[in-house]
């Protein structure tokens, strides 16, 4: 038994054996198959950390590098002036309106036309106007006419009191001179008292109505001064509004105020032109200045009196500024030049000239081209391009002056980095642009 025994052992053993050996080679690979999974993880999370870390913060837009401008950051002597394109306008122009509506009669000069002054333009007529004025000149030469009577009176009273004067005078030396009789002859008694004492009574009643008259005279003197003075400040008055409902009536024919060009007539025979309307304007001859508009920017930096110059065939003419608007309309304003010495020859109303505005002295500065990229940024930030050119990364900087071909550059760049000078209207949310 035990001999038959022993080789079913050894072979259940064996099988046991081959067995256990099947089961270990399982468990092995298993193992294998955990620890290479485990690692395939591993760089799945290595490479997405790589990723999230190794990605450029913000939104980044891929561009064609052909398709920009990309400058370079230099050194150099900036030039602080501005090119300003400016039109020729006549420099005094005096407008013709109408001072009163009326009817076109007559039209003695065409648009265009050379004026001297006092030269009559135009006729005009208005009925209403004529009868108004004929209506003023009667009310004012009646109340002319009562100022002279009142004036008249007053000189009549005047005299009067010179009369009265002149009366009780003689009155009192002709009673002086009988009471010296009278008083004698009472004394001998060829009269009675009682005719010496009406003598006498009669001269004091002369001299206290001598004494009321003169304070009389006095007080009328004075209150005819003054009612003489009203009443010839009242007669110039109307003497002046009587003037002006001629010169109203005047002004129907229109005439040229100055010597000049006529521009900006345009009428017609039987035309009705409303009072205050606008029939021309006359400009003074061969007497010119330049009217430009200024971006907004250099309002602050633009003054009265700094100088500009023109440039024609080879010769330059000095223009200083002489007014300033400061209205600022759709991101500009206004200013007016006038020509220091003469004006360039063969010049006319409504000609453009370019300008060089002189804004400060040359000196030396960090510059950047003056590139479209200013009026999306405000030069508050710009695209630094990477050495390698690869890409471009937004930048915070600060800049300064700047003319029609270069800024300067007063923090945040360095001179030989490139940065991106074309427009930046699709750029504005993007942090970087890769090239």
């Amino acid at each position: 038994m035990t001999s038959k025994e022993t080789p079913l052992t050894a072979v259940t053993a064996k099988a046991s054996v081959s067995g256990a050996s099947m089961d270990k080679v399982v468990e092995h690979q298993k193992s294998h198959t955990k620890r290479v999974m485990i690692f395939i993880g591993i760089l799945i999370l290595l490479y997405i950390g790589y990723s999230v870390f190794s990605t450029p913060s913000g939104k980044t837009l891929k561009v064609d590098s052909q398709r920009i401008v990309i400058s370079t950051v230099s050194e150099g002597i900036f030039e602080d002036f501005i090119p300003v394109r400016g039109r020729v306008i006549p420099a005094k122009t005096v407008f013709l309106d109408a001072v009163e509506g009326g009817r076109v009669e007559r039209i003695l000069v065409e648009d265009g036309a050379k004026l001297t002054a006092g030269a009559l333009i135009v006729e005009l007529s208005n009925a209403s106007l004529q009868l108004n004025v004929l209506g003023n000149e009667a009310r004012v030469a009646e109340q002319l006419n009562n100022m002279r009577s009142i004036e008249l009176s007053l000189e009549q009273n005047r005299l009067q009191h010179k009369r009265n004067l002149v009366d009780i005078n003689y009155q009192i030396k002709m009673l002086t001179r009988q009471l010296k009789r009278e008083a004698a002859l009472v004394s001998s008694g060829a009269i009675m008292q009682s005719k010496y004492d009406d003598t006498f009574d009669t001269l004091q009643w002369y001299k206290s109505r001598l004494t009321l008259t003169l304070e009389s005279q006095a007080s009328d003197t004075k209150m005819q001064e003054e009612q003489l003075a009203f009443l010839k400040d009242t007669s110039q008055r109307l003497e002046s509004n009587l003037a002006i409902s001629r010169q109203n009536l005047d002004n129907m024919n229109v005439r040229a105020p100055v010597n000049g060009t006529l521009s900006g007539f345009n009428v017609e025979i039987g035309q009705s032109i409303g009072r205050g309307e606008r029939l021309g304007q006359i400009d003074t001859p061969n007497d010119y200045k330049v009217t430009a508009f200024i971006d907004e920017f250099y309002l602050g930096r633009v003054d009265i009196g700094q100088l500009a110059q023109y440039e024609n065939n080879g010769d330059f003419y000095p223009l200083t500024i002489a007014k300033i608007y400061p209205q600022v309309q759709n991101g500009q304003f206004e200013i007016d030049f006038k020509f220091e010495d003469q004006q360039p020859p063969g010049i006319r109303r409504g000609q453009t000239l370019q300008t060089k505005l002189t804004l400060g002295d040359a000196s030396s500065a960090t510059l950047i081209p003056n590139g479209a990229f200013y009026q999306d940024t405000g030069g508050k930030w710009v695209f630094v391009v990477a050495e390698d050119g690869s890409e471009a990364v937004r930048r915070s900087i600060r800049l300064g002056r700047r003319n029609n071909q270069f800024i300067e550059v007063l923090d945040g760049l360095e001179v030989g980095e490139k940065i991106v000078t074309s427009p930046y209207t699709s750029y504005q949310d993007m942090q970087r642009l890769a090239l």
